[in-house]
């Protein structure tokens, strides 16, 4: 039995083997015949594709937006930090040079005039 299977197993080696080369460059690999057509997709390949490719873009220009939104809440935030520190210690320099009750007075007056601008 083992015999049959070995001669077996060399019979598919030579219907493989094309025989020698015409150039003689036999180390090279066997090519195939050039088919351009080989490589092409169906219409619904493609349209199924795109869609996919769309959705995926979308998808990650969603996320995108929602990152830069959200860099954007914790820059506003900051800004408006600073700008409230500033504004109490321009309200505690005016305390030292003036009396408390005007300075509360001012502070009221400018909170008023701001509503009135914005």
């Amino acid at each position: 039995m083992p015999i049959m299977s070995a001669t077996t197993a060399t019979a598919g080696k030579k219907q493989e083997s094309q025989g020698m080369r015409k150039n003689g460059k036999q180390w090279h690999p066997q090519r195939k015949a050039f088919r351009p057509g080989s490589g092409l997709t169906s219409y619904e390949k493609r349209t199924k594709l795109r869609m996919e490719t769309a959705a995926m873009k979308a998808r990650e220009k969603e996320m995108k937006e929602e990152k830069e939104a959200q860099r954007q809440q914790r820059v506003q935030a900051i800004k408006e930090k600073r700008a409230a520190k500033e504004e109490k210690e321009r309200y505690e320099k005016m305390a030292e040079k003036m009396h408390k009750k005007r300075v509360e007075r001012l502070k009221r007056k400018e909170k008023r005039n701001k509503l009135l601008n914005s």
